[in-house]
């Protein structure tokens, strides 16, 4: 098994050995892994850090997500209308 391309998103900065890799070459060594090693590599993807497999050290950064629209405008977070519920 190896990785599939939808596993590796966008805003995801991974390294190998401290050179950048890129997604192809990425899901091309993960064809060697096993199941486990698989599984692993993908929860890391989810949380980020570093990771050894097979003898090569992995840094995974997640970039911080910014909750601005396609205006340039953050979230607007109102309070709550006098006698709204609230759950």
């Amino acid at each position: 098994m190896a990785l599939k391309g939808q596993s590796i998103r966008n805003g995801v900065i991974i390294t190998q050995n401290s050179k950048p890799i890129d997604k192809k070459t990425l899901i091309e060594v993960s064809e060697s892994w096993n199941e486990q090693q698989e599984t692993f590599f993908k929860k890391m993807l989810k949380q980020g850090g570093n990771c050894k497999i097979n003898g090569d050290i992995y840094n995974i950064t997640i970039q911080e997500r910014s909750d601005i629209d396609s205006k340039g405008n953050r979230p607007i977070n109102l309070p709550p209308m006098p006698g709204e519920r609230v759950f």
